[in-house]
């Protein structure tokens, strides 16, 4: 299985197998801390081969820079099945995040891990924004 795309975006949305990204970002900032984001999303289209069709359990973790979880860990599974003539097949995960509350500035990271092997990290950064002069 190969990782195409792995994002933090504004929305994501899934239209006849095409995977619709607004607004990928790994940034946010703010003038104090702990911020409110009301809504992003986490963004990801794996691709898979013949050999590994059957059912796939995904993990979806979320933490700050010492390790400690922001988020409880999302998980799922997903049956991945083929055409005929098909030699591979691509599945395409969104999972909506409202309210991610970010506790102090520093780097966060979204980690994502398919039967138990990690496929990609994400970074986030969260930082103090400057009054303006």
């Amino acid at each position: 299985m190969k990782l195409e795309v792995f994002t933090l975006c504004d929305a994501a949305t899934d239209s006849g197998g095409k995977l619709n990204i607004l607004g990928a970002f790994d940034r946010l900032g703010a003038p104090q801390a702990p911020m409110v984001q009301p809504h992003c999303a986490v963004a990801a289209r794996l691709r898979f081969h013949r050999i590994e069709e059957g059912r796939h359990k995904l993990r979806v973790t979320f933490g700050d820079e010492d390790g400690k979880t922001v988020l409880p860990a999302i998980e799922g599974e997903v049956g991945v099945r083929f055409g005929e003539t098909a030699r591979s097949a691509a599945f395409n995960l969104i999972m909506g995040i409202n309210g991610l509350k970010l506790e102090r500035f520093g780097e966060y990271t979204v980690d994502l891990a398919v039967d138990g092997v990690h496929l990609g990290t994400l970074p986030l950064y969260f930082e103090q924004l400057k009054p303006p002069a």
